[in-house]
This record gives C-alpha cells, structure tokens and sequence, in this order.
C-alpha cells in the first residue's frame, strides 16, 4: 500500500484490503443518508403536503444523476485499469477529460432541469397542492446541478485511484453544513432552550423552498472545495492547469464502449422507475409520503451495497490493468462474505422496528402503519440485493456494461415495472404489491448477474 491509493497487493489479506477501500465510501453513505434522513425529517414536521413535494421529482432527477454517474463510472473504470497499470500520466490526462466533460453535460442539463421544473411533478401525478411546492423546490436545485455533476464525476475518479477518504471528508462536510442550512432557512424565528436557558434563534421561514436553498448552496461549496483539491493537493490524481485538456479520441472511445451501455441501463431503470412512481402518485399522498419514507429507511441498508460494489468496481480494474485476472475471485467472494453477514443484520433489523423506523420521519399514523408494513418487505430483500451489486461493481470494474444493461432492461421492465402495472392498475391491489414486484426484480437481477459473472470471458476485455 502506497500513499492514498489502495493497490492490489498479494501479502495484504484481500478482506483488508476491502475494508480499506469500502469503509470510507461506507461511512460516507451512512453520513449522508442520516442528513438525508434529517433533511426528511425536518421537511416531514411541515406536512405530507411538504414530504410529497420533495419526494415526487426524486425519480426523475435520480434519472438525470444517474446519467452522469454512467459517465463518471466509464472514467473510474478506465483510471483504475491504469493506476493498476501504474500508468499515472494517462490516469491524469482521463481526469482532465473528465473535466471537460462536466462542463459539456453540466450546463444543459442544469438548464433542463430548470426548465422542467413545472412539468416534471405534473408528470408525476402532483395534486395542485403538491404542484406549486415541488415547482419551487424544483427550480433552485436546477441550480446545483453543474455542481453536482462535477462532485459526482470527481468523486468517481478519486475512487478510481483508489483514494476513498478525499470524497468522504468533502461530503460530509457538506451534508453536515446542509443540516444547519436547513434548519435555518426552513423554520420561522423561534426560541430554543437548551439547559435551562432560552435562545432566541434566527430562521428564513422558507419552508420547502428553504430546503432546496440549502442543499443548492452546500452542494456548489463542495464541488468547488474538491475541484481546488485536484488542482493544488500533492497527491497522484493532482493535475495542472498547464496541461492540456483537449479530449483525446482512444480515450472518449474507451469512455463511451463502457458508458453508453450504462447510460442505457440508468435510463431504462430511471423510466422503470418514473412508471412506478407515476402509478404509487395514482394511490394518492398517503401511498407517496409512504413510499418516499420507506424508501429512505430502506436506504441506510443500502449503503454497503454502494460501498463494497465501489470497493469492488476498483478493485477488478486495477487487477486486470496489473494483468493479474486471478486475484479477481478471491476479491469479489471475500466482498461478498462480509457484505452478506453485514446485510444479514441490517435486514433483521429492518424488519423488527419498521414502524418505529418510519416515525422517526413523519408524526401522520397513516403514513406510519403503510409505511412500516412496506418496510418489512424491503427487509426481505437485503441479502439478493447485495449479491447482486458485487458482482455487477465487479463487471463494471472490467467495463463489461452491456451485459449489465441487457439484464436490467430485461428484469426491470420485465418484472417490477409489468408486475406494478398489473397489480395497481389492472388488478386494483394496493401500495404493498409495488414493493413485491420490487423484490422480485431484485431476485431476478441477482440470479442473472451471477450467471454473466460466472464466464471469464470480461476479464480479458482490453481498452
């Protein structure tokens, strides 16, 4: 092990390395989610009315996010191949490239987004009362999305290093300060006592729109903190501004062979989801807010799936870029030992205190009783969820997509999305059917995913 970047190396026990890499990336998932979750909490205190109209353009906007993060996959990808390949100069010239690619896909779709601010939630289903809200709410985060683009792709190629700890330090810091935002800019001036003594403490008011004001405002400082930091900080991924920047034909060919595939993938899982959470909207607030909170308490579960699959994605690439394809297996079932017992817990967990899980979000009994019942169903799926991500990280570490994308058109539309419909709008059922047609992609995706895993034939992909 050298420095920031963590190196395959065959005297370090490849659970340690795994920890080395996942836990940065883990505890950074769980940071965020639980400022997510505050950030729930606090919009919660104001009303389903205000939960719905956060939540409603979520699929969408995860649609759009989903579309860079193909992109930052495709230069990760590529990095790690060559940091395994200890060819630094063509690791820094991606990063370059990479930069130049934000700002051409940043600014469009920032004004995109500002532009469909309005039509996304009425797509959705918005009730007038959600509409005018989610409009509001929609328009300033269209204002941090050049910014997010760039943490998002930044952060992909400091993990394509192997460096998990620059990300994590940045994020949290900024979830953090999203927190204090928000509390400020969301509640009236009110009096707080603390210890037996009374503040008086300063708030915007601004309720919704105070939320989204927040988040724009600590997403744009961070990516700007983590832009100086590749530019200034002695470290293998600095890069100069003396450099050249033009984008480079073999490397954009490479970029695009892995991900475009993924870009398809993102966009038949986002337009899987935006069905299904057009056809949740058609059940009314309470199936929405239920939903919505559900699907945040199932993310703190989630998390060692995004953290070991990176650790994963890394891990293979740099294996094969030192041409050294036999330490892939050993990486990826030793992943997946300690992400099964980990999952294990979690779903347990899950399962037992669903209710109290849901209320620690939102004081409506309704949205509590659906919401906890949706959760237990999540539960089930902890363990088939997470199997599946190791491998498709390791897959994608090798820059084998198509496949990836083939298998999610296949079990998302196949199944969640032809199973959600059936239920809801033929059949009448109600929430808890979405959540099994879930579940049952999960298992189908698992399934296929260990099958494409099982022919060696991606290990020997070259770019």
């Amino acid at each position: 092990m050298s420095g920031k970047r963590i190196l395959i190396d065959d005297r370090v026990k490849p659970s340690t390395t795994i920890f080395l890499l996942a836990w940065p990336v883990l505890i950074e998932q769980i940071l965020s989610t639980l400022v997510h979750s505050v950030d729930t909490a606090m919009v919660g205190s104001l009303g389903k009315v205000a939960t719905a109209s956060v939540s409603i353009s979520g699929t969408p906007m995860m649609l759009i996010n989903g579309i860079v993060m193909s992109f930052g996959m495709g230069f990760t990808a590529l990095i790690a191949r060559s940091v395994g390949a200890q060819d630094y100069k063509r690791a820094q010239s991606l990063t370059r490239q990479a930069l130049v690619t934000v700002l051409m896909m940043g600014i469009p779709i920032s004004i995109l987004c500002y532009s469909l601010s309005e039509a996304i939630p009425k797509w959705m289903g918005a009730e007038p009362d959600v509409l005018v809200y989610a409009t509001q709410y929609n328009k300033i985060m269209a204002l941090a999305m050049i910014f997010r683009t760039l943490t998002m792709v930044l952060s992909a190629i400091y993990r394509g290093y192997g460096d998990t700890k620059t990300p994590m330090v940045i994020n949290t810091c900024v979830n953090l300060s999203n927190v204090v935002g928000n509390y400020l800019l969301i509640y009236e001036p009110h009096d707080v006592t603390l210890l037996g003594k009374t503040f008086h403490v300063w708030g915007a008011g601004w309720g919704v729109a105070g939320a989204a004001a927040s988040t724009t405002g600590t997403i744009m400082v961070g990516a700007v903190i983590m832009l100086l930091m590749t530019f200034l900080r002695k470290a293998p991924q600095q890069i100069s501004i003396r450099d050249s920047f033009r984008l480079q034909k073999r490397d954009m060919d490479a970029v695009m062979k892995i991900s475009v595939p993924m870009m398809f993938e993102r966009f038949v899982m986002g337009g899987a989801s935006v069905i299904i959470a057009s056809t949740v909207a058609s059940l009314g607030t309470v199936a929405i807010a239920s939903n919505s909170l559900a699907a945040t308490v199932e993310s703190f579960s989630l998390m060692p799936g995004f953290a070991f699959g990176s650790a994963c994605t890394t891990l293979v690439g740099q294996s094969l870029g030192a041409e050294r394809p036999d330490l892939v297996d050993r990486y990826v079932n030793t992943t997946i030992k300690i992400s099964c017992t980990i999952m294990g817990i979690a779903s347990v967990l899950m399962y037992i205190f669903s209710p109290q899980l849901i209320s620690l979000f939102t004081p409506d009994a309704d949205v509590i009783k659906t919401g906890g019942e949706l959760v237990k169903l999540l539960a089930l799926i902890q363990v088939p969820y997470i199997i599946s991500q190791i491998h498709s990280g390791a897959l994608r570490g090798a820059g084998e997509t198509k496949s990836l994308f083939l298998i999610t058109l296949i079990s998302m539309w196949g199944v969640r999305v032809l199973g959600a419909t059936l239920f809801i709008r033929v059949l009448g059922w109600g929430i808890h059917w979405v959540i099994i047609a879930m579940d049952s992609d999960n298992i189908v995706r698992m399934v296929l995913y260990y099958l494409r895993y099982r022919k060696d034939d991606w290990k020997y992909l070259k770019f």
